[in-house]
């Protein structure tokens, strides 16, 4: 007999949520098969089993907590399962022809994310007549509400109900380092105001030319191209503050901000300074994508040393991002506005201009290192054609 132990899935994690399990007793269970979902303090990550044989006890119910390295259940090695995939497929109702164990192995085959199952379960939605539109079909907290208002009677408008909502791992993370960060770390502020318009008439030109990029070029892969460029120009920003002194990085890993339903995920792009243009909007692509599917590791998540957070996406003209410590610095980035700009000849004209705000921290770099990094991002987003060489 095996036992399954809560496993340490990050640096920082001490204990994890079990969301779901997705095997029951007396199911087979393959060695590296997935056997239940774990919320940690970053994401919501897959359990794998280490053993293979049937899965005889759960000790852990879902909802529960438990301390990295509490056993969560057995695994009998030599045990034989008690019913097969497809005698459970068989017990079915004469009318429909899919029993109740039927339809519950249906459900828990539904790609959902931990939010939208619970939300399903508080409002009585059946998950699979969802449809999802995440990542693959993955049913998010949204499509669930929209399933149940859908549902409901428009005879009479819904009341008005409040309810107080438990913190979640990442939501508890992150509101325990944001405090840290704001009481802790002395922030001062740059921002900077450049013309996009040669962002946007390279991004163009790359888009209609090269069908094998793999990909459209985005406005924010430009600036993390350039972001990594800059911090080789101004590496002092790029470094971490220590009891023992201030740490200065070898490397750039380039960390970006994803918003997921559950908070807030920044995976990073290591060794970003080496890479092309092409191989930053590739990798940045990929690991957004398995960011919002939480299929990423939790090496890809942590130990950055710069950190830059776009908002622009949401309408948002400029900001000041909040440093994530051991950083000295984090980018906030808004949108391109389109407005009335004054030209080189005095003229009054219509053109495009990017909000850049570099949050700074004021123990680790003065205004001159943090301008000097700025002047580095303008002129490389200004003359983008930097960014290819």
């Amino acid at each position: 007999m095996a036992e399954i132990t809560m496993p340490k899935l990050s640096d920082t994690m001490e204990d994890g949520l079990v969301v779901r399990w997705l095997k029951s007793i007396g199911e087979a269970v393959s060695r590296g098969e997935v056997v239940a979902e774990i919320e940690t303090d970053k994401a919501t990550m897959e359990m794998e089993s280490l053993e293979a044989g049937v899965l005889s006890e759960i000790y852990v119910e879902e909802g529960q907590r438990v301390s990295v390295g509490q056993p969560m259940a057995a695994i009998d090695a030599g045990g034989q399962p008690l019913q097969s995939a497809e005698a459970v497929a068989e017990i079915a109702s004469p009318e429909t022809g899919v029993g109740t164990a039927g339809r519950a192995a249906a459900s828990q085959r539904v790609k959902a994310s931990p939010r939208a199952r619970k939300a399903a379960g508080e409002m009585n939605v059946d998950l699979a007549g969802v449809e999802g539109s995440g990542p693959s079909g993955r049913i998010l907290y949204r499509d669930v509400l929209a399933a149940g208002r859908a549902g409901e009677s428009t005879d009479q408008p819904p009341a008005a109900v409040s309810r107080r909502v438990p913190l979640s791992s990442m939501r508890q993370l992150i509101a325990e380092r944001m405090v840290e960060s704001k009481t802790r770390i002395p922030h001062f502020y740059l921002q900077m105001e450049i013309d996009a318009e040669p962002l946007l008439e390279l991004q163009g030109q790359v888009n209609s030319a090269v069908e094998e990029w793999g990909g459209k070029l985005s406005v924010n892969d430009m600036v993390l191209k350039a972001a990594a460029v800059a911090l080789t120009r101004a590496p002092q920003l790029n470094a971490s503050f220590t009891g023992e002194g201030i740490l200065r990085h070898g490397q750039v890993d380039l960390e970006f901000a994803v918003s997921l339903e559950e908070g807030l995920l920044t995976p990073v792009i290591r060794k970003a300074e080496s890479k092309s243009l092409r191989q930053i909007s590739r990798e940045a692509r990929d690991l957004i994508e398995r960011a919002r599917a939480q299929r990423l590791n939790p090496d890809e998540y942590r130990g950055g040393t710069f950190t830059v957070s776009n908002l622009g996406a949401r309408g948002i003209d400029s900001f000041q991002a909040i440093i994530d410590p051991p950083q000295a610095a984090i980018l906030g980035v808004g949108a391109i506005v389109k407005k009335p700009v004054v030209d080189k000849d005095d003229r009054i004209r219509p053109g495009h201009r990017l909000n850049l705000t570099l949050s700074c921290d004021h123990r680790v770099v003065d205004g001159a290192v943090g301008a000097e990094f700025m002047g580095q991002m303008r002129r490389l987003l200004q003359q983008p054609a930097l960014l290819l060489l």
